[in-house]
């Protein structure tokens, strides 16, 4: 996160995590930069710079591991560890669904 403010030249910005309804298995995870908070927002101060969360992402979420992976094919976040979650998801990876 650091490194993206340093290229975007905006000290603000931030991760903005979130879950929304899609997918296979009902749920996927939006990940994306912005430099906007909203009123409901949760703002953790990570190892990695800031992170928000909507409240009702942060309640679907509470529990698990942002990751930062790299990897020969490129570099991620990752959420893993989602106690909410039920398994791993499906084949693809992206959706999932709720105990």
């Amino acid at each position: 996160i650091r490194y993206i403010k340093e290229l975007d030249r905006n000290p603000s910005v931030l991760l903005r995590l979130a879950v929304e309804s899609g997918g296979c298995h009902g749920f996927q995870y939006k990940m994306n930069f912005t430099d906007l908070i909203e009123s409901d927002d949760y703002i953790g101060n990570e190892s990695l710079g800031l992170v928000a969360i909507d409240s009702g992402s942060l309640e679907l979420m509470n529990g698990s591991t942002l990751d930062f992976a790299t990897e020969l094919i490129g570099s991620s976040f990752r959420i893993q560890d989602n106690p909410n979650a039920a398994g791993p998801g499906c084949g693809c990876g992206v959706s999932w669904e709720l105990k």
